[in-house]
């Protein structure tokens, strides 16, 4: 279980929060040491309810959890209104910056991608069926997918996440919750059905999407109006037998890569019960490409 620290010994373990690594509307991540050496990520919490709530939420769902693709919870502290998480340190950062050629960072070969998707799968898949209670993420997208040394990925961010028994097949929720694009649309429509394990499903496809294609679902700025929506524009494209546009890429780049995009349609089905499991998406990633099929078309958009 993590260790719960005072808040003196967290501002000593974030050597007086001299190295931030990143802000957000949940607070700010800075780069620490324990004793041992171990580097870690320190995550302080900014003083709301609703990351009282995220805070206590995340300790919970990630402290009982471990597993090769979810980032570990090392130690928190909960003092007065203090509130601080403290993870181990992803020195590659987050896969946005890898994906989106906009952000400058050294891309990634379409293998590695693949690789990386694959393991994303695996993590989400045990969090729906490996631990003793079913824990629904309700955020997965780019940020949330955390880098080490040799890209392996790792989920992060548990604070939306929902526990439930593995038993329960609908999740009755308050307020819908996320990152817009990211959404299943189930979490907006209620008469498409019930909120379930499908929603990360649903999430999970928007960002392989985004893994294959290497840019955002939603572009504004490009060249083809009919290209500002990816996925609704790659799908035509594929129904259509036209090459996926890559530069310089090989042959089994391409199937690669048109192989995550009929899976990734596959997964945004809008009802929940058309999408397939995590464990069936697994099986569709790791299986031949010649004997998937195009899905019908989602009735998607921005």
């Amino acid at each position: 279980m993590p260790i719960r620290y005072s808040y003196s010994e967290i501002k000593k373990i974030a050597n007086g929060f001299g190295d931030k690594l990143g802000e957000g509307g949940f607070g700010t991540v800075y780069k620490g040491k324990l004793r041992s050496g171990f580097v870690v990520a320190v995550k302080i919490l900014s003083n709301s309810n609703a990351s009282d709530h995220d805070f206590i939420n995340e300790v919970g769902t990630i402290g009982r959890i471990y597993h090769v693709n979810i980032v570990k919870l090392v130690g928190f502290c909960f003092e007065g209104q203090k509130r601080a998480l403290i993870y181990e340190f992803m020195p590659n950062g987050s896969l946005d910056k890898y994906i989106f050629s906009d952000g400058g960072t050294t891309t990634l070969s379409c293998e590695k991608i693949y690789e990386i998707a694959c393991k994303v799968a695996c993590g989400i898949e045990y969090l729906h069926r490996g631990c003793d209670i079913q824990i629904l993420h309700f955020d997965i997208k780019p940020h949330n997918i955390l880098l080490d040394e040799n890209f392996n990925p790792k989920i992060s961010d548990f604070g939306l996440a929902k526990l439930r028994a593995t038993d329960d097949s609908i999740v009755t929720m308050t307020a819908a919750r996320g990152t817009i694009g990211y959404m299943a649309p189930e979490l907006f429509y209620k008469n498409i059905g019930g909120v379930s394990n499908k929603a990360d499903v649903y999430s999970f496809g928007m960002l392989l999407l985004e893994m294959a294609g290497q840019r955002k679902n939603l572009k504004p700025m490009v060249e083809q109006i009919s290209q500002i929506y990816y996925p609704s524009w790659i799908y035509d494209q594929i129904s259509k037998g036209k090459e996926i546009e890559m530069e310089d890429a090989t042959e089994d780049e391409r199937k690669l890569a048109k192989k995550m995009i009929i899976v990734a349609m596959w997964c945004i089905q809008m009802k929940p019960s058309e999408r397939p499991t995590m464990n069936k998406v697994i099986e569709m990633l790791e299986g031949d490409s010649e004997l998937l099929v195009m899905p019908p078309k989602p009735l998607i958009c921005p």
